[in-house]
Formats: structure tokens, sequence, C-alpha cells
């Protein structure tokens, strides 16, 4: 589900649910370690997301390793690969790729359900929340509110690999086409810089489906994108 907004050679697993634990091998002993206090749930999710990623580090041919949380959650991936994980209560999907073809990623997925009270206002821009009782009109099926909250979240993912700081949800303003599935998250911070050039802009691309909102931003590894999204992920 989440490769339908995500480039061709990106490569995506996503599962409804939890997979056994011992499924694919399991854990890593540094991976179990940095989940040994944790409740039950977030075992589950923490094991399924990366069974997730390693399935899809498989389709690159690119074998298992461990994928620990560092700060703020990421991930030090192989040298030479980038990705991203997410999960929500009931839906968990990774998605890898060569940083030849991009250069950081960013997923999200949440319920497709309004933000809880009072979350709004703390995370979005005066603009932002008055864009969005338009784009409810257009697309009334799509909670506006989450699907902003779901693409901020991964514009932080995107953002944070390649600059290792920390990124406010007003440094950043969103701006959603609802009918072709896109949204523009324009950098309201000096942009992270790669191979001389800098990203003032992250394009992103949503969906909305099965009761969950997606969205997904890849970063073309070169100027010109090799690919045009579209890519269906392996579900599970």
């Amino acid at each position: 589900m989440i490769g339908t907004v995500l480039p061709a050679e990106v490569a995506a697993v996503s599962v409804f649910g939890d997979l056994p634990p011992d499924q694919d091998g399991g854990l890593f002993p540094a991976e179990t370690a940095a989940i040994a206090r944790a409740v039950a749930r977030r075992r589950d999710e923490f094991t399924t997301v990366r069974l997730c990623a390693r399935r899809a580090m498989a389709e690159l041919g690119l074998p298992p390793v461990p994928l620990v949380p560092g700060k703020r959650g990421a991930v030090s991936w192989p040298e030479g690969v980038t990705g991203s994980m997410t999960h929500c209560a009931g839906f968990r999907a990774a998605a890898v790729a060569r940083t030849e073809v991009a250069t950081s990623l960013g997923i999200d997925a949440e319920p497709n359900l309004p933000l809880p009270d009072g979350v709004l206002d703390s995370v979005s821009l005066p603009g932002e929340r008055a864009r969005l009782t338009e784009l409810a009109r257009q697309r009334p099926d799509v909670h506006w509110d989450r699907l902003l909250f779901s693409a901020k979240e991964a514009v932080f993912k995107t953002w944070y690999p390649l600059t290792r700081r920390e990124l406010d949800f007003a440094e950043a303003e969103l701006d959603f086409d609802p009918g072709a599935g896109t949204f523009s998250a324009r950098l309201l911070v000096p942009g992270p810089e790669v191979a001389g050039h800098r990203h003032s802009t992250f394009p992103g691309r949503w969906t909305v489906g099965r009761g969950f909102v997606l969205t997904a931003i890849a970063l073309p590894g070169e100027p010109d994108s090799r690919s045009a999204p579209g890519r269906p992920d392996r579900t599970a």
C-alpha cells in the first residue's frame, strides 16, 4: 500500500497487523536489547516493522542487518542505503532505497481519523489550517488534519538523517493537491545541502485507504528523478 506513493526503485513492504516474532529470523541481539524494557505492544510493532524493512532490503539484494534506533528513533542504515519505517495501530510499513535512487526517505501512516482536540493548533501554521476547510469540501473522505500531521512526520523523517537536527512543526509549510495526491513541504529554515544542491522544498505524495492515511517523501539521489511514483508494495 505504501509503495503506491513511492518511486518504482524504492522497495516497500507493508502489513496489516503483526508478523510472528520468529518469522524471517526475528530480531538481532542488539535490537532485542533496545526494547528489553518495552511493553508487549511496543515490542510487537518494533519487531514487525523491522521484518518489513529486512524484506524490503532483500528485494534490493541486501543482506539483513540490525536496525537499532538511535536519537529520535533514527536508524543507521548500511552505507549506500536509505530507508524509513512507520507503524500505527493495525499497520506497519518500511521503505528502502539505494542512495543513488533516493537521498533520503520519509514515510508515515496514521489512522484516517480526526486528530485529538488541541493537537492541530500545535502542529500546523495558520495558513495550513485555513486551507483545510476547502480540502475537506473537495475530499470529504479524508481527515485532512490527520493527513497534515502525517505529512509533517514524513518531512521530519526525511530531514533528520540529512541534518541530525530537530525540525519544528512550524518550520515547514505544507500545501496539498487533493486531486493529484501530492503535497509540497516548503522549509522555512535553510534546507539540507546534498551533493551541492540545497533542498528548500520536499515534494511528497499521499493516499488514503483501508482506514489509513499514508504519506511519503523520496528526495531523488540525482537532480533528475529516475522514475514516476506508482510501485505497488508487497503487502502481507
